[in-house]
């Protein structure tokens, strides 16, 4: 908590990170020349590397020894999740003015591809922070990000964003949740699921439709609230048992005559879709680095096996069989790389970066799935045993194809900006 308050005292008192923009676009020239002249750069400053080497030590040295307990009793990883917060590792995305460091993506995204290092679970729970704030980041009011974004800087709370339904996850506009305004409020009625940190959160994001009209288009029908969780008529579900990022906290959410305050609609009734929306260009970077984060152990623990089993007579490396599967993985890993700072990159801009963001989440995903596959068959028998960590780092990969928008969503947005691009 000392560190976290330091930390925030200094970015306000003007010893800021320095931004991705001139880590990624520019960088010292040579006899005296001008940065600007230099083009692309990959170097990162001094102290997004700090940032990095700190995420690092906290996910080998504190994350990694404790995730296999955590996958094994699905306990929400309380103490881990406190301690991120101390060092500063949760919640960089929340601007300077409301408490919080104002980290651009490209720096929040390199905190996370070290979490998802060490357990994509406890990253997943940690993330899922920065997709129930987005919402509020952008659409909010002054009042608004004073009163919840604060609370998250000033205790290691958790929210969460309320979208999917039992029957709509990809279809968000096929959500059924209504909201209907009875004098200075909104009295919500319907089912969420599949709310990571559902159970944990202190507010949640709530999507929930204002237009009964069916007819009426999402751009309309929708609007955003932000809901505190300890409201009359909210009731938590169950924690669902999932096939991986078991300690990530997923749960069903029911609504029985909720009542909002209208102070706590997002911008204005009809606008809650595309606020929804929206904030997936600014997530789905982090989640495309978590992604990466998995790839990169993965790659880093099939490695490390390759150079110690041995068969007929040496070391499994030494096999081309097994050294072009490494290979492969380690091309992978790098593009998901450039990927996710790309999208990154785009977004500290200022630029929409939906196509980039899309291709990231996508590609990351995949690769994620792919490379922990491999890794479980450079390990032979023994990456199917639960007492190595490949067989862990398959399970929990899976859910990078389907949350935040399935692999076959982020190939319809994908298309639909291509040719969009073509056509202009």
């Amino acid at each position: 908590m000392l560190f976290n308050k330091v930390l925030r005292a200094s970015v306000r008192s003007g010893i800021r990170l320095q931004s991705s923009n001139a880590a990624a676009a520019s960088v010292a020239a040579p006899h005296g020349g001008h940065a600007a002249s230099q083009g692309f750069s990959f170097e990162m400053s001094e102290q997004q590397k700090e940032f990095q080497q700190l995420a690092r030590k906290f996910a080998r040295e504190e994350i990694v020894p404790a995730a296999p307990a955590y996958d094994r009793s699905g306990e929400y990883p309380v103490p881990l999740i406190t301690k991120a917060w101390e060092l500063g590792l949760m919640n960089g995305h929340i601007p300077q003015e409301y408490g919080g460091m104002g980290l651009s993506s490209f720096e929040n995204c390199l905190i996370t591809e070290e979490l998802a290092y060490g357990c994509t679970g406890v990253q997943t729970a940690i993330e899922a922070n920065s997709l129930g704030a987005m919402p509020i980041i952008l659409a909010g009011n002054d009042a608004q990000k004073k009163k919840y974004l604060g609370r998250l800087v000033d205790e290691p709370l958790m929210c969460a964003y309320c979208v999917t339904e039992p029957g709509a996850g990809s279809d968000v506009a096929g959500i059924k949740t209504k909201a209907v305004k009875v004098g200075d409020e909104y009295v919500v009625n319907g089912q969420k699921m599949w709310i990571t940190n559902g159970g944990k959160a202190n507010w949640y994001f709530l999507l929930a439709r204002t237009n009964p009209d069916p007819k009426c288009p999402a751009g309309k029908a929708f609007t955003g609230f932000i809901l505190d969780a300890d409201t009359p008529g909210v009731m938590v579900g169950r924690k669902e048992l999932n096939m991986g990022q078991r300690c990530s906290d997923t749960r069903g959410i029911t609504f029985e005559d909720v009542r909002i305050p209208k102070e706590n609609v997002l911008i204005a009734e009809g606008s809650g879709f595309k606020i929804a929306m929206g904030a997936f260009d600014s997530t789905r970077p982090p989640v495309a680095a978590g992604a990466t984060g998995l790839a990169q152990r993965a790659l880093d623990e099939a490695t490390n096996y390759s150079l110690e089993r041995k068969t007929f007579g040496k070391v499994i490396a030494e096999h081309q069989a097994v050294s072009f599967l490494l290979a492969e993985m380690a091309m992978k890993v790098e593009l998901a790389r450039m990927a996710y700072q790309r999208s990154a990159w785009e977004v500290d801009q200022g630029r929409r970066n939906t196509y980039y963001a899309s291709i990231a989440k996508a590609f990351a995903g995949d690769i994620a799935n792919q490379v922990a596959t491999d890794a479980v068959q450079v390990f032979g028998g023994n990456g199917f045993n639960s007492d190595y960590p490949v067989e862990k780092l398959m399970r929990d990969a899976k859910i990078y194809q389907i949350y935040e928008g399935t692999a076959q969503i982020q190939r319809l947005i994908i298309a639909r900006e291509h040719f969009g691009r073509h056509k202009k």
